[in-house]
């Protein structure tokens, strides 16, 4: 794959401000374990092949199992997956492929069984922001590894 364009290098303030926002949600009510699987189950949906071998290596450096990381397409079938996980990955999924009605509240009402308003409104923001750098990356076919030494992926030693 040939990246298209460095969109960090033609809007260095924009990309710049974005991480910022990125970095500020490791601060929410969201454990890190579940941002990990929530970016890479969006980076699954949406096609983004940097983003998914960027989370899939930032889960493992923090201490994710392999089998789970596996798991993640077909987490509804699998055993390896606790409530409050399943919710965010239902919220994930319906949040990053909008139903033509909206969510519903089916979903809503499921998910809300786990998670208070706050860790949802928290959520909410995790998967807007993972679906946006999908959608920069997939655009601009920006190249899987490529930014590894910069955010010390080196360390999954997944290469």
């Amino acid at each position: 794959m040939t990246q298209r364009i460095n969109y960090i290098q033609q809007s260095p303030e924009l990309f710049k401000t974005f991480m910022q926002f990125s970095n500020t949600l490791k601060n929410t009510t969201i454990e890190e374990s579940i941002r990990d699987l929530v970016s890479i189950r969006a980076s699954q949906l949406n096609g983004c092949s940097f983003c998914l071998d960027m989370h899939v290596k930032e889960a493992r450096i923090h201490g994710e199992r392999e089998l789970r990381i596996h798991h993640l397409a077909a987490w509804r079938e699998s055993t390896l997956f606790e409530p409050r996980e399943r919710a965010a990955l239902a919220w994930t999924e319906v949040l990053t492929k909008l139903p033509e009605h909206g969510v519903s509240d089916e979903i809503y009402d499921r998910v809300r069984t786990q998670l208070s308003e706050k860790e949802l409104s928290d959520l909410t923001f995790d998967v807007m922001a993972i679906n946006a750098w999908n959608r920069a990356n997939v655009a601009f076919k920006t190249v899987p590894g490529s930014a590894d030494k910069a955010f010390g992926l080196d360390k999954a030693n997944l290469a």
